[in-house]
């Protein structure tokens, strides 16, 4: 009968009836129980319950057949958690077959009963699994081994495990004749250490090189457990891992893709333990070939290749400095592919190359998916953030993007426009009066706070800046949360700059924010700078129009104490979602670099331990208050370009001095002489006395009983 016709829904009655009858003795060759069982398989693959043949089917472990074996067996491990009681009467079988004289059958047992994680099945597998272990066939060892890790992933296997010393007679096989068996011993010794908190694999110099002999008589799957137990090896001097590592590189000419992965992370590992400039030089000249070579490989392939390539070429960026070509995108690439091969284009682009990547980032953006250009336009902006000489032609590739008037190009240019000129101030002003031009296309919240942001922060060079602030403020309640926030600081940088411009507009804004808004950060914010700009303008000129501290690429690099974690799961999901494993898996450990003698300077300058990293966040603290410093400091205001000058630009009207505040409360003005005098006349909502436009207290005060729960 053919295999097809057997995955036909069967009623159970039918199948019992067919097991029972093919028990005599006119079925030679069982030819009739091995089609009923195949058809009891099959129901039982097809989500059929076919757990009623319990009786019947634990009756064919008598029939020393292999291939009746294997099916019932399948069956056992299927139902045998779903009906402890009658697969208890299975044991004798199970030993009997232990005992057998074919070594397959002997491994069948064992595995099959380590698969059935039931007390009574643990108990009676105690002895066959010790003399599994030291069987003469290699196939019952390496079954054995496996089926050690089977039972300590439950908590009664645990206790036996730990109880009988399976753990130590699992160490002895390391040193196994057949690189079968090694392999699985070390597979099942790694998977104990990760699930155990007591038992901690550690391989010294000589059972490592005895691993590393041990390579090349493996399987492809063997290989990336010995390659990936190498881990657990902490050199003790800089000549362990550089003999290592000089060992296992032939493993990177392999063929197969987790073999390659799994050895560039072992010398990656080893790496931090190098002082021979010279060697690892030349280990980053082999690792490049092989890293290139996964990149012709299915589209899955690829993008786990890609996403293992971003983070080593930003721990070793030499390894692939001159292969920036290799990531040029194609044509039928999925979206995915694409976007992961321009982050790492970005990685790679150097003063050299800059030309050739700009001329491909400018081919991207006519292509048709809309994210994909999005994503090659903002690296056209980082690029001129990283590489200043290539600013210059950035800047005019982005102008002539925006001559096409497609809506998403435009917006994506003026927001990384909008970090130009952040990290090049008085520079590429000149090109204000362009992105001006496209205001109308602006629909997105991004971009609509970039371009808000360019009009406060340049509004003396604005003639109408007033006026194209005042516009955004007509579907003010309508905007983003983003859009309003930089709305405001706009408002009051245009206020600072030229009082006289913003008098009316200021308080127009002030009020929507503090009285109209729903969200607490904008009423916050516009409560600060009103009690700022009437408490003290000439704090809030040094405040708001402080120097800011010029951004730069090295925000987006990742930590290199972070980037050695992450390295040390390359090849898995870890190194896919650039997270350690124990973020996402709840029963993953994380892995951190071990501290050695050997350990370079480099590595333990960033070395992240289990308690956290020291080094790290003392450097975090002397930055964040430097930085502090720095915004409270006297600024210094640049100076205007030349090429701003071809404009006439209105004079900015000087700001009062702090001492007519007082006499402006009291009088409560409002006319051209006193700019301030709206502000004054404002109500933000204060209960009683007090001066105009203040309000009593900065506590937030509840206004029903309701609400005092929240307080």
């Amino acid at each position: 009968m053919a295999d097809a016709k057997l995955f036909t829904r069967g009623k159970v009655q039918e199948l019992r009836d067919e097991l029972r009858a093919s028990g005599d003795r006119r079925d030679k060759g069982f030819v009739r129980k091995k089609t009923a069982l195949k058809k009891v398989v099959a129901n039982m693959t097809m989500g059929n319950d076919m757990s009623a043949l319990f009786p019947e089917i634990t009756q064919c472990l008598a029939i020393q057949v292999l291939e009746i074996k294997k099916m019932v067996y399948l069956y056992l491990v299927n139902y045998g958690r779903s009906r402890p009681e009658e697969v208890t009467g299975a044991i004798s079988g199970f030993l009997t077959d232990c005992h057998d004289r074919n070594p397959l059958i002997r491994g069948l047992a064992i595995r099959t009963m380590s698969s059935i994680p039931l007390p009574p099945i643990i108990q009676a597998l105690i002895d066959p699994l010790r003399s599994g272990l030291e069987d003469q066939d290699p196939y019952v060892r390496k079954t054995s081994a496996l089926a050690v890790a089977k039972l300590y992933a439950s908590d009664f296997g645990k206790r036996i495990i730990d109880k009988e010393g399976f753990v130590a007679m699992l160490r002895d096989l390391l040193a196994d004749q057949n690189p079968t068996v090694v392999a699985n011993a070390v597979a099942s010794l790694v998977e104990i250490s990760d699930r155990s908190t007591d038992i901690s694999l550690r391989l010294n110099a000589t059972v490592a090189g005895k691993l590393v002999a041990a390579l090349g008589e493996c399987s492809e799957w063997g290989q990336v457990y010995i390659l990936d137990s190498l881990l657990s090896f902490v050199p003790t001097s800089h000549m362990d891992a550089e003999t290592l590592a000089e060992r296992i590189s032939v493993r990177l000419q392999h063929a197969n893709s987790a073999v390659v992965l799994t050895t560039i992370k072992v010398i990656m590992y080893l790496m931090n333990y190098m002082e021979d400039e010279v060697l690892i030089r030349a280990l980053e000249r082999k690792m490049g070939p092989p890293l290139v070579t996964l990149l012709s490989s299915g589209s899955e392939v690829q993008y786990v290749g890609l996403r293992n390539i971003l983070l080593i070429v930003q721990r070793r960026p030499a390894i692939l400095q001159n292969e920036v070509k290799v990531f040029f995108c194609k044509y039928n690439d999925p979206i995915y592919v694409k976007l992961a091969k321009l982050e790492i284009m970005y990685r790679l682009t150097r003063e050299d190359n800059v030309a050739e990547v700009l001329a491909e980032l400018k081919e991207y953006a006519s292509e048709v998916d809309v994210d994909f250009v999005r994503k090659a336009v903002r690296s056209i902006g980082r690029l001129a953030i990283k590489i200043a000489p290539a600013a210059d032609r950035c800047i005019q590739t982005l102008l002539g993007l925006m001559g096409t008037k497609i809506t998403y190009v435009v917006q994506e240019a003026i927001v990384v426009i909008k970090d130009i000129f952040r990290r090049y101030p008085n520079q590429y002003e000149s090109i204000i009066g362009i992105l001006c031009e496209n205001l109308d296309v602006l629909d997105e919240p991004e971009a609509k706070s970039a371009m808000i942001w360019i009009i406060g922060q340049y509004a003396d060079r604005i003639e109408n800046s007033d006026e194209l602030l005042e516009d955004f403020c007509f579907t003010f309640k309508e905007e983003a949360a983003e859009v309003q926030l930089a709305l405001l600081t706009a408002t009051v940088k245009l206020f600072i700059r030229r009082p006289t411009a913003a008098q009316e507009l200021l308080p127009k804004v002030l009020k929507l924010a503090t009285e109209e808004a729903e969200n607490p950060d904008l009423r916050d914010r516009g409560f600060m700078y009103w009690r700022l700009l009437t408490s003290n303008p000439a704090a809030a000129r040094e405040i708001v129009l402080s120097e800011r501290p010029v951004i730069s690429t090295e925000t987006d690099r990742m930590d290199k104490g972070m980037l050695d974690q992450l390295l040390l799961h390359t090849g898995t999901l870890g190194s896919i979602y650039h997270k350690n494993p124990n973020t996402f898996i709840r029963t993953a450990r994380a892995r951190y670099l071990p501290d050695s003698p050997a350990l370079n300077a480099s590595s333990k300058r960033h070395l992240i331990t289990p308690s956290g990293p020291a080094p790290a966040l003392a450097r975090l603290t002397i930055s964040t208050s430097s930085a502090n410093s720095g915004a409270l400091s006297t600024p210094t205001i640049p100076s205007r370009s030349a090429n701003m000058a071809s404009s006439p630009m209105p004079a900015a009207s000087p700001l009062p001095d702090a001492s007519p505040v007082n006499g402006m409360r009291g009088g409560g003005g409002g006319g051209v002489d006193d700019v301030y005098g709206d502000l004054a006349d404002l109500d933000f909502g204060a209960a009683g006395g007090g001066g105009r436009g203040g309000y009593e207290t900065d506590a937030p005060r509840p206004r029903g009983g309701a609400e005092d729960l929240l307080f």
